[in-house]
């Protein structure tokens, strides 16, 4: 199996919605974003699929090894031996990289945050800094659009919380700020222990009305000159927000089931921003 072989069914194993977006790109841009999904993919399944934390910090150690060779010019894993080709082309740099991982590690140092602002550090390293790469890929020519991709990532992070609750509980992990839990008086052995009640409901909603301000904010910061180039982006955006209004519309019963929209709903989602270009 070639490297490009490799990241290509990666990226169409996971299911993901960011998969159907990437449809649509030219050649080059599609193999680019395509091999850097597959290298976010790998690096985040050694903290959702190795159960031993010193296994996982060790292979993590690894992947932060294999960046920094990757960029010196002697890529190992079929994941960097894609990537590196097109690295220059599209201004992929070692520290947004290396920020990726160090967002997984803090999956592995700490299963709280205190406050939003704590929450949000880890959703830049994890999401902001794959929003602005993936807006370089996708063909920006405006400064501006780095903070745009920046808060889309950031949207896309905590409608991933907000459906993953369940999921995260089983892993003994909360990504719902503490602080928050308390306003709401929410506990977290509640979290845990997956037991819905009104108050966890009113919770939810705080979180997904945040989440659907900064798609507002995000949305806002695109300049028109960049509004054809980031179209795949809006492609994802209009498929995670309509998941995200799936979720409301079902009373968020995410602590017990994991909600989804259809493959033939994204690639129809995707294909409504591409033809006719509304979300």
């Amino acid at each position: 199996m070639t490297p490009e072989q490799y990241v290509q069914e990666k990226a169409a194993g996971s299911g993901s919605s960011f998969y159907y977006a990437f449809l649509f790109l030219p050649a080059r841009r599609r193999a680019a974003i395509t091999a850097f999904y597959a290298f976010c993919r790998e690096v985040d399944d050694v903290v959702d699929e190795v159960e031993d934390p010193g296994v996982a910090q060790t292979k993590l150690a690894w992947w932060q090894t294999e960046v920094a060779r990757a960029f010196a010019g002697d890529p190992q894993h079929p994941v960097m031996r894609a990537l590196m080709p097109l690295a220059p082309e599209f201004a992929i740099e070692e520290r947004q990289l290396q920020a990726v991982v160090q967002g997984c590690r803090m999956d592995l140092e700490q299963s709280r945050y205190l406050d939003f602002p704590a929450l949000e550090r880890y959703c830049h390293l994890v999401a902001g800094i794959v929003g602005e790469v993936a807006a370089g890929i996708f063909g920006q020519s405006q400064d501006q659009t780095t903070e745009y991709a920046h808060k889309l990532g950031l949207a896309f992070q905590l409608t991933n919380i907000i459906r993953d609750v369940g999921e995260d509980a089983l892993r003994g992990r909360i990504y719902l700020p503490i602080n928050e839990l308390q306003q709401f008086d929410v506990k977290a052995h509640e979290v845990l222990q997956r037991k819905y009640s009104d108050r966890f409901v009113a919770l939810m909603r705080f979180q997904a009305q945040r989440a659907h301000r900064l798609y507002d904010e995000a949305l806002a910061l695109l300049p028109p000159q960049d509004r054809r180039s980031q179209k795949p982006g809006l492609m994802m955006a209009s498929i995670y927000r309509t998941l995200l209004r799936e979720i409301e519309a079902d009373g968020f019963q995410v602590l017990n089931q994991r909600v989804s929209l259809t493959p033939l709903r994204k690639l129809w989602l995707a294909w409504k921003v591409q033809a006719l270009g509304r979300l």
